[in-house]
């Protein structure tokens, strides 16, 4: 016992309580601080100046480093070396859907805003199911101008905005179901797919609506819910939806038969669009587009080459038209 007194006589000598290493939160901030002070270590494959590592790369030892090593060859896994990725191949074999290709997103919202575009007021229906669930006339003025502005901001594209209106509204119109187009149709556009998917759901329930159906299709294709997709297709093809609806589903529906490489499928889908209306919209632009991609990924590309140069004929500018069509050897 004594000579331990000692020990701690001689400790408390060297080194006072109150220099003492502080232990707590402070104290270890302040240790981390100092560590990420320090120089940055050199990236891979170059030296502590930057130059370039001219060493000769060792083999790799087992299977995880031949694996590493094939993916580095690919260009995969470049982002977190701080390097820049090997570039993709210029033509990416897939069914181009972004764009003009896609405008059913565009379209769908434009057609599902409830509100009259001259008067810029919401549609009689939608009116009385606000009225019915507010209770009193001066909360259901106030919940019809919040309604109208969600709608507002979903068409002068802003999205966050239109969702968060959206959800508040949500609160109090349980059974409206504008509400849920709202909330859908901007998630949609957001890319969230399963919560557009839920919303839109919900709004079907509440008021069927045709319209709807292909962003809804859309948003199950997104998560692969592939068989969900072609349920709502049956669903909307019985409904007897106006032209323009109909040809949105059968592009969608197309596009979900190329995810899972059923192009001859998809092309079997895309029937319709062989044939040449009176007076050539936007949609019949889109379709024949796809219809000549499926075509080309087929390899009938007489077929391919026929549906871009009506493509063109009509839009010249439509996409990369041109340039599909100088690959197809025009």
């Amino acid at each position: 016992r004594g000579d331990r007194r000692d020990r701690d006589d001689r400790r408390g000598e060297a080194e006072p309580r109150s220099e003492r290493r502080p232990s707590d939160r402070t104290g270890r901030q302040d240790s981390w601080k100092r560590v990420s002070d320090k120089a940055p270590r050199s990236p891979r494959g170059t030296d502590r100046d930057g130059r370039e590592d001219v060493r000769t790369p060792r083999e790799p030892r087992n299977e995880a480093e031949r694996r590493s090593a094939a993916l580095r060859a690919q260009g995969k896994g470049m982002a977190r070396l701080g390097q820049e990725p090997v570039a993709p191949p210029e033509h990416v074999d897939r069914w181009i859907d972004e764009g003009p290709v896609r405008e059913e997103a565009v379209a769908a919202v434009r057609r599902s805003e409830p509100q009259r575009r001259g008067s810029g007021e919401l549609a009689p229906e939608v009116v009385e199911s606000v009225v019915k669930s507010a209770g009193s006339s001066q909360r259901a003025a106030l919940l019809r101008e919040r309604l109208l502005k969600g709608f507002l901001a979903l068409e002068r594209d802003r999205f966050l905005d239109a969702r968060r209106i959206g959800n508040q509204l949500a609160r109090e119109l349980k059974d409206t179901a504008a509400v849920y187009e709202l909330i859908g149709l901007a998630n949609y556009r957001l890319g969230a797919w399963r919560q557009a998917a839920v919303a839109l759901e919900r709004a079907q329930s509440l008021n069927p609506d045709p319209d709807t159906l292909p962003v809804l299709m859309d948003c199950l294709r997104g998560m692969k819910r592939y068989d969900d997709v072609a349920d709502v297709w049956r669903e909307l093809r019985a409904a007897s939806p106006s032209h323009e609806v109909m040809i949105e589903g059968r592009i969608i529906m197309a596009g979900t038969l190329s995810d899972q490489g059923d192009f001859s499928g998809a092309i079997k889908e895309l029937q319709a669009a062989r044939q040449q209306p009176k007076r050539v919209r936007d949609y019949h632009l889109r379709q024949w587009y796809v219809l000549a991609d499926l075509l080309d990924r087929a390899g009938d590309w007489i077929g391919a080459r026929r549906y871009f140069e009506l493509v063109a004929r009509h839009d010249a500018e439509f996409v990369d038209v041109r340039q599909r069509l100088r690959a197809l050897g025009r």
